[in-house]
């Protein structure tokens, strides 16, 4: 009989050879096929008890007999079959592993419930959220009016060409930029895209104000909420749904004062203040004004934002007025640390759910979306489509197909990419997160509004509790 202390010899243990290499790679290997197979048992066991469905023996047997087959089964077929209906061997199944859960793959419930198709609704909440989805539609049609859009530009013709100046200027820099590159790249924002760009630095440090707590009208001191009130019938017809109502701090003084929250934009070009629906509102419809394509864009988590069109980039580019930024739609989330539902873009073309925009990491960002099946916001949108395409020629409604067909891909890009970054966020050695493709340095924190109001609504950046939603 061999000496048991005596040195190991063989093709597995060669200590000047790749046996024990090719060993520890083989049973890693092993270990890493029970881990998936693992997995896909708990998946399966979870998808099966939402369906309520039983699962069959069969599949349970085949599960098994490949997680026992790959510590080394018997080549016989009977064997094989006895130990497929074994429990796992106890030093395979009882061996802690570190971290399982975090493991797993995420649930993407949102992607789970992607429709198929679009399905009429039936129920009484799809009936409500439908109707406040077309009532949402009707603001970009606001921004058609010809006679709105140009006393728009006469209420701000003073300021043209200090827009349109910046706007030459910036389009040469992107042009100079571009043949730098010595490839033959174009520019990265065309003429266009640039007056956009020069508006919203004019409209955000020259135009509009934002309000948190309006001054007391008689004495100018600070003023404190105190409830609301209904509006009168000259603040209904200038679109006021609501009118805030605040009193002045000064003992002597104690005068109320009234912050009726304006919808109507000529309105909006008087007082040039408000908060995030106002920006918004006033903003969406001076792009439009000066020739570009608009999007108004409502989040369920009580903020709005503009969108425009980019025939450089050939796609819609984030816009929002009161932050000051552009092009960053990973900012609400991983900037303020904010959670979201949903996000509809609504313009003069109809209505599309661009959610997947700006929630890159539904696992953490992303909120249950409760207010109607997924079929159903999908036949909504599809019914505003219509709705606003109805008149127009088949060359106009073929362009804005080819639109949406090209939009959905990246939008679909999107989503794939999160599914990428948590299974390569799974795998050994891999780092703690990975990278977007449009990677930027975004603040910490909401910018616009008063510190206690944005750290009431969640939006003061990761560091803080995200979960907490002020309306």
């Amino acid at each position: 009989m061999a000496d048991p202390n005596a040195p190991r010899t063989g093709p597995l243990f060669q200590s000047n050879g790749n046996g024990n290499e090719e060993w520890a790679r083989d049973l890693r290997k092993q270990f890493e096929q029970l881990l998936r197979t693992k997995q896909l048992n708990n998946l399966t066991e979870r998808s099966r008890s939402r369906s309520g469905s039983p699962v069959p023996g069969d599949r349970t047997s085949s599960s098994n007999h490949q997680a026992t087959s790959s510590f080394g089964s018997s080549p016989s077929t009977s064997s094989t079959h006895r130990i497929a209906r074994k429990p796992l061997p106890k030093s395979a199944v009882t061996r802690p592993i570190p971290n399982a859960n975090a493991n797993l793959p995420p649930s993407y419930s949102s992607l789970r419930t992607l429709p198929n198709a679009p399905t009429p609704p039936q129920d009484a909440n799809s009936h409500k959220f439908r109707n406040h989805l077309i009532s949402l539609a009707l603001t970009p049609t606001k921004y058609e009016n010809p006679g709105l859009l140009d006393e728009a530009l006469k209420e701000i013709e003073g300021s043209l060409d200090r827009i349109y100046s910046e706007a030459q200027e910036d389009s040469e820099v992107q042009e100079m930029l571009a043949r730098s590159m010595g490839d033959g790249s174009k520019a990265e924002w065309d003429y266009q895209d640039c007056v956009i760009r020069a508006l919203l630095r004019w409209f955000k440090g020259s135009f509009f104000t934002w309000v948190n707590n309006p001054e007391c009208s008689s004495c100018f001191s600070p003023t404190f909420a105190h409830g609301v009130a209904p509006a009168t019938p000259d603040e209904t017809a200038r679109g006021a749904a609501k009118v805030e109502i605040y009193r002045c701090s000064s003992p002597e003084c104690g005068a109320y004062e009234r912050f009726p929250r304006y919808s109507d934009v000529w309105t909006l070009l008087q007082t040039r203040r408000g908060r995030c629906g106002e920006w918004a509102n006033c903003f969406s419809m001076l792009c439009r004004a000066v020739g570009g394509r608009v999007r108004w864009v409502w989040n369920s988590e009580d903020h709005v934002w503009t969108e425009v069109y980019s025939e450089q980039q050939k796609r819609w580019i984030h816009v929002d007025a009161c932050e000051g930024a552009w092009d960053t739609p990973r900012l609400y989330t991983e900037g303020w640390g904010k959670k979201m539902a949903y996000c509809i873009a609504f313009s003069i073309d109809g209505a599309t759910d661009v959610t997947r925009r700006y929630v890159r990491n539904p696992t953490r960002y992303g909120l249950d979306r409760t207010r109607a099946p997924e079929g159903v916001l999908l036949w909504i949108t599809d019914e505003i489509r219509r709705m606003r395409r109805e008149n127009l020629s088949k060359e106009e409604r073929r362009r804005l197909i080819k639109e949406d067909e090209r939009e959905e891909k990246e939008l679909q890009a999107y989503a794939a990419h999160a599914l990428a970054v948590e299974v390569t966020n799974m795998l050994p050695g891999s780092p703690a997160s990975a990278t977007t493709p449009d990677e930027q340095k975004l603040p910490a924190g909401r910018q616009s509004g008063a510190v206690d109001w944005i750290q009431a609504r969640g939006e003061a950046g990761p560091g803080h509790d995200p979960s907490r939603e002020g309306h």
